[in-house]
């Protein structure tokens, strides 16, 4: 079955309503892919292929891992290109999306090694506070290798855990769905990893924060 074209009618919604006029160009394009225009999907790839591979890449920290979840992420988004509509949103978050899976598929798959390549692993900046946990103290210095070293020591489900969630960025609740776990589970494996990283980070971690 073909994909059905977005008509300018379809692209309104009560919720979403019209698409704006400085969106316009870029769900012309999509109409146009849908209709199975190759050369508009070339021109949606080129528009967006350098946000996506940041997006990945910040994720990943590997230039050729990033390049091919970046062609995995645009195969994805060709092969859907039907069921995308106007939501309010603007199409890069639909991209960011499809991303985001192909990431965390990527973690899932077993297919990554916490390795040093002159590329340090990187975790998102947050906070958990775990009542005087080492989190904290982990999550300040992402880019330290000890901490690199520290993270490959850990079992595979505790790696899985912690890049999941710090590195794609995933909730406990879609953490626990990705790892066919329940919430509590993932929290407490979660609790023990970073626990297990306080002590295998050497001494004077701590004290070389900034």
């Amino acid at each position: 079955m073909s994909p059905t074209a977005v008509t300018p009618d379809s692209r309104t919604t009560p919720s979403a309503g019209a698409v704006p006029e400085e969106q316009s160009y870029v769900w012309d394009l999509v109409e146009r892919a849908q209709q199975g225009d190759t050369e508009a999907f070339g021109k949606i790839y080129t528009q967006y292929a350098p946000a996506v591979f940041r997006f990945i890449y910040f994720r990943v920290r590997h230039s050729p891992t990033a390049e091919d979840l970046t062609s995995d992420t645009f195969l994805r988004a060709l092969k859907r290109i039907g069921s995308v509509r106007w939501q309010g949103r603007d199409f890069a978050a639909w991209l960011i999306t499809i991303a985001r899976h192909i990431v965390a598929d990527y973690y899932k798959s077993g297919r990554y090694r916490f390795e040093i390549t002159g590329e340090v692993l990187d975790f998102d900046q947050e906070e958990y506070s775990l009542d005087g946990a080492p989190d904290r103290v982990a999550m300040d210095h992402v880019n330290n290798l000890a901490l690199l070293e520290a993270v490959k020591k850990l079992n595979p489900s505790q790696q899985r855990c912690i890049a999941l969630r710090f590195l794609v960025g995933l909730s406990t609740a879609e953490t626990a769905r990705s790892m066919g776990k329940s919430e509590g589970a993932v929290k407490a494996l979660q609790c023990r990893a970073v626990r297990m990283l306080g002590r295998l980070l050497p001494d004077g971690f701590e004290e070389s924060r900034s």
